[in-house]
C-alpha cells in the first residue's frame, strides 16, 4: 500500500511525470503475491464467525480482486503508451483501501 500510495501522489502532480517502472512492478508484485497468499489463507478454518466478521475474508478478496483487475487495465494503458484516467486510478485505489479495511476487520475481530 505504501507503494501504491507513493504512485497515486506521483499521479496527481500536475506535471505529471511517466511512472517509473522500477516503481511500479514492486507494487504489483507485492500485490498479486499479496492477493494469493490471501485467496489460500481463506481456505483454512473460518474465523470471526463468533463476531459477525465471518464473510468479511470473502468481502476483501472480492474487493482486492476488483483491485487487482483495475491495476491491470492500468497495466494495459502503460503498455499500449495511452493516459491513464485519473477514475481509473482512483477506483483501483478505493476498491484496494476497502479491501484493505475487511481484511483488518476480519483478521482482527
Amino acid at each position: 500500500m505504501v507503494l501504491g500510495s507513493a504512485l497515486a501522489v506521483l499521479h496527481l502532480l500536475p506535471q505529471r511525470p511517466a511512472i517509473p517502472l522500477w516503481l511500479s512492478a514492486p507494487h504489483g508484485l507485492l500485490a498479486m503475491s499479496g492477493f494469493i497468499v490471501l485467496v489460500l489463507a481463506l481456505r483454512g478454518p473460518p474465523r470471526g464467525v463468533a463476531s459477525g466478521a465471518g464473510a468479511f475474508g470473502m468481502i476483501a478478496a472480492a474487493l482486492l480482486a476488483l483491485a487487482v483487475a483495475a491495476g491491470g487495465c492500468t497495466l494495459g494503458c502503460r503498455l499500449l503508451k495511452t493516459p491513464v484516467a485519473g477514475l481509473l486510478v482512483g477506483v483501483h485505489a478505493t476498491l484496494a483501501i476497502a479491501g484493505f479495511a475487511f481484511l483488518a476487520a476480519y483478521l482482527f475481530a
